[in-house]
């Protein structure tokens, strides 16, 4: 009982020497460190504020405890705060990067018009499987239940499709009318504009309603798909109505198409995000710069390859009947949208989706078309001017959206 108590008192007065004290003893190995609540020290004995220091003298090292109410962990942290700073900042930058869609699709389209050579080596061949890719981007973000609702919305389905395909197709015939008889241009361009008008939505619909109302954008494709499988049989019959020329229906093809554009990537973004999400978080943040940079090149390669065309007499004439065109078709898709849905709680955003759905074509189906089933060139024309054009309106809608949004957000 003595020597526990002679020791214990040793302990008792080494709790009371200071590190800065004991630092003056000349120590040849590295301390080590362990917790108080390690020792066989009594609590009376430790204070509660600050770390002991004991010197473990059998074995001729210092010992220093950390206080268990310390937080810091026993390792340093490798990576210091400055450098993980840098890295959210960076990250942060790549995830905004869709908010410069606007001005880089803008920039594409006058740098097709100067420099047409910067563009041309993007070829038809590259749209599949550029379009594919902002479908992965979707997928990602994506999860497959938000695309089992989406089929169980059935008005919405059925206001999108009446807007594709019976709203647009009109709004395509009055203007042909117009340039024919009041512009005095060709028939072959007023042909150009319902070829446009009778197509289905473009894939790009999807990527600027994932932009604006990211859960929507499940809604979105299976809109546009919905038109797109549909407009095998339903473009060759409003053509034939319209204007009275006949397509071949190419079922085998169309279907192809819609597999390698949409149902393919959109797959594999929901199993990587269902079953690898850490390779989806890894990734997640370098899809806004790609994106960006696909969607401008998907934008200016089909007026850079049309140049001479945009170029002819008609062409500013053309551009600004395509201009009323695309903004009648995003006014008429919000205001019947905003007609039909006006009682529902997600009333807006549904505007905003149907509006894309409306507004934006299949622009490079319309301009393959003209390109395979008209001899006259010039029906073309409405089709390669609509590319970037539709591209530059619906992101331009997307940037003014969400400064409306976030200003109402600041409002309430």
């Amino acid at each position: 009982m003595y020597s526990i108590s002679c020791r214990m008192n040793q302990l008792h007065n080494v709790t009371n020497v200071s590190c800065s004290h004991l630092s003056l003893f000349h120590v040849r190995k590295p301390p080590i460190y362990v917790s108080s609540c390690a020792t066989n020290v009594s609590s009376k004995l430790v204070s509660s504020k600050f770390s002991t220091c004991l010197e473990y003298r059998s074995s001729k090292l210092p010992l220093k405890c950390v206080s268990q109410y310390s937080s810091d962990s026993l390792l340093p942290d490798p990576i210091p705060p400055i450098m993980k700073q840098k890295s959210m900042f960076i990250l942060e930058i790549l995830k905004q990067a869709n908010s410069l869609l606007p001005y880089v699709v803008f920039a594409s389209t006058l740098l097709a018009l100067i420099s047409p050579h910067s563009f041309t080596w993007f070829t038809s061949r590259y749209y599949a499987p550029a379009l594919g890719f902002l479908m992965f981007a979707v997928g990602v973000n994506s999860s497959e239940k938000d695309f089992l609702e989406a089929f169980n919305r059935p008005a919405e389905l059925l206001t999108a499709y009446f807007g594709q395909f019976v709203v647009k197709p009109l709004l395509g015939y009055l203007l042909c009318i117009i340039s024919v008889n009041v512009f005095g241009l060709p028939t072959a361009i007023g042909a150009g504009i319902v070829l446009l008008a009778c197509v289905s939505g473009a894939q790009l619909s999807s990527y600027t309603t994932f932009l604006s109302d990211p859960q929507m954008a499940p809604l979105s494709i299976v809109m546009t798909s919905l038109s797109t499988i549909s407009a095998v049989f339903v473009t060759p019959l409003l053509l034939l109505l319209l204007i009275g020329k006949k397509l071949p229906i190419d079922v085998k093809g169309m279907v192809f198409s819609i597999t390698q554009v949409v149902l393919v990537p959109i797959t594999l973004g929901l199993l990587l995000n269902r079953f690898f999400p850490h390779i989806c978080n890894a990734i997640q943040p370098f899809l806004p710069p790609l994106s960006v940079l696909i969607a401008a090149l998907s934008a200016g390669a089909p007026l850079a390859l049309n140049i001479e065309s945009v170029k002819s007499p008609f062409g500013f004439t053309i551009f600004l009947l395509v201009v009323a065109f695309h903004l009648s078709s995003f006014v008429a898709g919000y205001i019947l949208s905003g007609f039909v849905f006006r009682d529902s709680p997600d009333a807006k955003p549904l505007q905003r989706t149907i509006s894309f759905e409306t507004g934006m074509q299949s622009s490079l189906l319309a301009l393959a078309l003209a390109n395979k089933f008209f001899e006259d060139p010039v029906v073309g024309m409405p089709s390669a001017i609509s590319s970037p054009l539709m591209s530059l309106m619906g992101f331009s809608l997307v940037l003014i959206w969400s400064k409306i949004k976030s200003k109402s957000k600041l409002g309430s």
